[in-house]
């Protein structure tokens, strides 16, 4: 076989267009398997979303990513749009209506206060004797009129506000009527009226998706899956054959809803519902999380397992010049290599248990702890870090941001204890999450609460303790524990295949693998 010259299109086995609703970067499950494919051979385009200003592209190994502007106006409720007659009947409409109102009344407040002090301090400017006659009545019928006229606009106002603060939230029984009432009218197809939002994501992506005249779509989680379906079933209508995976991350259904309203989560799974049917194949993350999946939709098969593992570990060699060392946790944290250390590292939430290990550290003397987190300065990790300072342990805290995917094991494994101290959520309960993995192949001590795969996994392996979630003081001894003895929970690590099977290359084949049974034949050149 004739070797390929020099400048000629590398052979691909098709084109596959990734679909993420957020910027990227952060994603290590998608930046990991955009890369990984175009390393097996695909043609790889990962688009994702900006919230503001422009978009951008880059490279990620041999894939592209490009990042596209999201403009959301159909985000906005009901409520901002409209009066809302059964919540506020006396409610300004939505707009500058109320402002300009308010602004009108104190206007008035004042001139009526001037012109009193001016027939007194200046009565000749002000006019003749009639005209000053007649200004005193007005002025004694205007000056209660006003004062009364501005506690209406400014009751008026407050209704205007309260009812805009409503239809956000959504949670009221208007709300849940109004749900109720589409569900019933619509079924699947009441997303449209429950979470219209969606469409900005068609019409931010669909387009782009068209022009690239993709093989395969992968749309990852929910909002992508509508995106990505639609765009096949055009390309479908056009004659091309495009397959469709779906990678569904979480169990929607069990999901805390990011927007606490009436609408979301019946909307959400609505519009899932709809287009799961349009999937080829569906990936997920965990076995548990597979089987609810093949219920709820009534899938064909079983979805494929593709697990939250991270990168293989490797020895850096500094003779490669590419190769960026990741920064020193215990150095970012301003501590000494014999100072005990317990990290938690993912997004923050309530829900996570950042605030249990918070409430925990007093209990630890000595021991410092590490969220390592994508933005430390937001108010969540604030709140956190000046909680640990009223508790007095605020020196023991530290947040520190992110690190690139290939470089999260060996920064993590400067610590001594892995932490996972999530709480009792649907989602929690049925699948390894990617920090599980992240400290397994750090070689940390696990500390896990008692949600039932990881808590399992942990008991059966050994390789750390299980503690009871939202108890601060089962986690406080399930750290002591750990630190007394960390080579017995080390020793895990030891049994063998046991990590080797927790590694994206493991994962990234099984991908590979779908992709090939989807998209098969031979090679073609890549345009």
């Amino acid at each position: 076989m004739e070797a390929q010259s020099a400048g000629a299109p590398r052979p691909v086995k098709g084109r596959v267009v990734m679909l993420v609703d957020n910027k990227v970067d952060g994603d290590s499950r998608v930046q990991k398997a955009a890369e990984s494919a175009a390393a097996a051979g695909w043609d790889v385009v990962l688009l994702g979303l900006v919230r503001s200003g422009n978009g951008r592209s880059w490279k990620l190994g041999d894939a592209e990513v490009r990042l596209l502007p999201l403009k959301t106006p159909l985000a906005k409720r009901h409520a901002e749009r409209h009066r809302s007659p059964l919540r506020r009947p006396l409610a300004y409409p939505p707009g500058p209506m109320a402002a300009y109102r308010r602004q009108w009344i104190k206007a008035w407040r004042v001139d009526v206060a001037t012109r009193r002090a001016a027939l007194k301090v200046a009565p000749k400017a002000v006019g003749s004797p009639l005209f000053r006659k007649a200004e005193k009545a007005r002025l004694t019928v205007a000056g209660p009129v006003s004062k009364f006229m501005q506690k209406w606009v400014g009751f008026r106002a407050r209704q205007s506000s309260q009812a805009q603060k409503a239809g956000r939230g959504l949670h009221g029984p208007v709300d849940r009527a109004f749900t109720a009432t589409w569900k019933a009218v619509k079924g699947k197809r009441a997303w449209r009226r429950l979470e219209p939002v969606l469409w900005d994501y068609e019409l931010t992506y669909g387009a782009e998706i068209d022009a690239l005249k993709p093989d395969l779509i992968h749309a990852n989680d929910f909002r992508m899956l509508g995106v990505g379906a639609r765009a096949a079933v055009r390309a479908r209508a056009k004659g091309r054959t495009v397959k469709l995976v779906w990678d569904a991350h979480e169990f929607l259904p069990g999901v805390r809803p990011w927007e606490d309203n009436a609408h979301w989560i019946p909307g959400n799974t609505a519009h899932e519902s709809e287009y799961a049917p349009f999937a080829d194949a569906v990936v997920t993350v965990s076995e548990g999380l597979a089987d609810l999946l093949r219920e709820r939709h009534g899938l064909d098969e079983q979805p494929t397992v593709v697990l939250n593992a991270p990168d293989r570990p490797v020895e850096r060699d500094p003779a490669i010049e590419d190769t960026e060392p990741e920064p020193d946790l215990r150095e970012l944290c301003g501590i000494g290599p014999d100072v005990p250390l317990v990290v938690y590292s993912g997004s923050p939430g309530a829900q996570r248990g950042l605030g249990d290990m918070v409430e925990a550290l007093p209990k630890l003397d000595g021991v410092h702890m590490a969220f390592v987190v994508p933005a430390p300065a937001a108010g969540y990790i604030q709140g956190l870090l000046a909680r640990a300072r009223e508790l007095g342990v605020g020196d023991r805290l530290h947040a520190v941001p992110y690190v690139k995917h290939w470089q999260v094991v060996r920064f993590l494994s400067a610590a001594n204890v892995g932490c996972i101290p999530i709480h009792h959520w649907p989602n929690h309960e049925i699948a390894l999450i990617t920090k599980f993995f992240e400290y397994s192949h750090a070689r940390l001590p696990l500390v896990v609460s008692d949600v039932k795969t990881m808590s399992e996994v942990t008991r059966a392996t050994g390789q750390g303790e299980v503690c009871r979630a939202e108890d601060i003081d089962d986690l406080a001894r399930a750290i002591k524990a750990v630190l007394a003895d960390p080579e017995k929970y080390r020793a895990a690590y030891d049994k063998p295949g046991l990590l080797d099977t927790w590694t994206w290359e493991a994962q990234a084949e099984v991908l590979d693998g779908l992709y090939t049974r989807l998209v098969p034949g031979n090679p073609k050149a890549g345009s």
